[in-house]
């Protein structure tokens, strides 16, 4: 398949009206310029349920726990990144999570078709109970075979995927172990989700995999993931990605020298993208364009029968998206021809174009009770809200219109998607609390009887 041929088919139904072979759809709330916003007006009222929350006897329980967890919860991360979760190898760590979130008494416990742990802390208003979505991933970007034995130098732990997000999940069973220990009931079901694919090309494969088996599961969703504990996600960042591979019958280097070369095409393709692109990317929301990894060839005295890379593009505005998007097509179909141009003996070049992600963009409702609440709740612990604009597990949620957003996992983080990933705990108690509040103002802290 050319690029030309799928101009119209991919981006005119993903883009403009959703397609169900990618599972991306445009986000109704998406603006032209869709970006993280700069201000929101006060909100005293909903700083007003964040103070009620923190009077409470069994929400001060609870802080003084989550503080109490640090050696805890440390030996809980130690332990969850050394189990391997590469993508699409999940399995053996999220057994061991759905183990812990029986252990710690949820209802309900299951794993999902494709490898999603669903535990469920139900609400006291039973049938009329909403459903409040609290979700941390349970992949790392690091293929198999990955050495992810963790190594601590004092508060510092080093090791694949130690932060991202094996720390988000220690954030989930923090955040059930404290509110079992404080006791506290809530009037809504509180769903706790270590989710499947969502780095790289496992496209969010577990939160989409959610939504497509039910319109409308949760009434909000709260994602947990990098960042400072000030840091909130309210835009979602949509990608498109690609596997191009151009064939060719390949060769001997000099006995078939004048065979078309998949090599020269696939470089003319990247820098004839890059010149197209780099231009959009200039001004005005975010968007950015990588080639992440590039193979083929046999020999250094071969001319290669298959040159492929993988590429990824990405902003928050769906319009600069589909232009990257266009770029991108028209720059590939203009490096087969030239390619195909130069050729003096044997078959002509093909492409072939695989789409391998597709991410839906957005801007989240920043007048939803989630996003003032989580405000909140970042400036009761003496932070002032940074908003930001990322790719992460909400971004489904998001662009089904679902009040969503993603907090921090807490700590410091560095280095992430690198083998030399570290976490530092820093104050890593503040991103749980902030958590809590936000979960118990969602989910509506039961109201204790008079004594």
């Amino acid at each position: 398949m050319s690029a030309k041929s799928i101009i119209v088919s991919l981006t005119a139904l993903a883009l403009l009206g959703g397609c169900a072979s990618t599972g991306w759809m445009a986000s109704p709330a998406a603006s032209v310029e869709a970006a993280a916003p700069t201000q929101v007006a006060a909100t005293p009222a909903d700083d007003g349920v964040v103070a009620a929350l923190l009077a409470d006897a069994r929400v001060q329980a609870a802080f003084s726990e989550i503080e109490a967890m640090r050696t805890l919860n440390n030996e809980r991360l130690v332990e969850l990144t050394e189990i391997p979760a590469p993508p699409f190898g999940e399995a053996a760590r999220g057994t061991e999570m759905a183990a812990r979130m029986r252990a710690l008494g949820l209802a309900d416990v299951r794993i999902d078709e494709v490898g999603n742990v669903i535990g469920r802390r139900p609400g006291t208003a039973g049938s009329e109970a909403r459903s409040i979505a609290i979700v941390a991933h349970l992949d790392t970007v690091f293929p198999e075979g990955t050495d992810v034995t963790v190594h601590r130098d004092g508060d510092l732990f080093t090791a694949p995927g130690i932060g991202d997000n094996s720390r988000g999940l220690v954030a989930l069973l923090s955040l059930i172990d404290a509110m079992n220990r404080a006791q506290i009931e809530t009037r809504d079901d509180v769903v706790f989700i270590a989710s499947v694919g969502e780095e790289g090309l496992g496209d969010l494969r577990g939160v989409r995999h959610l939504y497509d088996n039910d319109a409308s599961p949760y009434a909000s969703f709260i994602a947990i993931d990098g960042g400072e504990a000030a840091r909130l996600v309210v835009t979602a960042v949509g990608s498109i990605r690609y596997r191009v591979t151009f064939r060719g019958p390949g060769g001997h280097s000099y006995g078939h020298f004048g065979r078309v070369q998949p090599h020269q095409a696939l470089a003319e393709a990247i820098l004839r993208f890059t010149e197209a692109a780099t231009p959009i990317t200039l001004d005005g929301t975010k968007a950015t364009f990588s080639f992440g990894r590039v193979g083929g060839g046999t020999s250094v005295n071969s001319i290669p029968f298959e040159s492929w890379m993988e590429v990824d593009m990405r902003s928050a505005n769906p319009q600069k998206l589909d232009a990257l998007h266009q770029a991108f097509l028209s720059s590939v179909d203009a490096a087969l021809d030239a390619a195909n141009a130069r050729r003096r003996e044997g078959d002509a070049l093909t492409v072939d174009l695989e789409p391998v992600g597709s991410r839906p963009p957005g801007e989240g409702d920043l007048n939803a009770p989630l996003v003032l609440h989580a405000m909140a709740a970042m400036r009761a612990m003496g932070l002032e809200p940074e908003f930001a604009a990322s790719s992460t597990d909400a971004n489904i949620a998001i662009s089904r219109g679902v009040p969503a957003v993603t907090l921090s996992r807490g700590g410091i983080s560095s280095n992430a998607h690198a083998p030399n990933e570290s976490w530092q705990d820093v104050d890593s108690h503040e991103a749980i609390q902030i958590a809590l509040l936000l979960v118990l103002a969602e989910a509506q802290l039961q109201t204790l009887p008079p004594e």
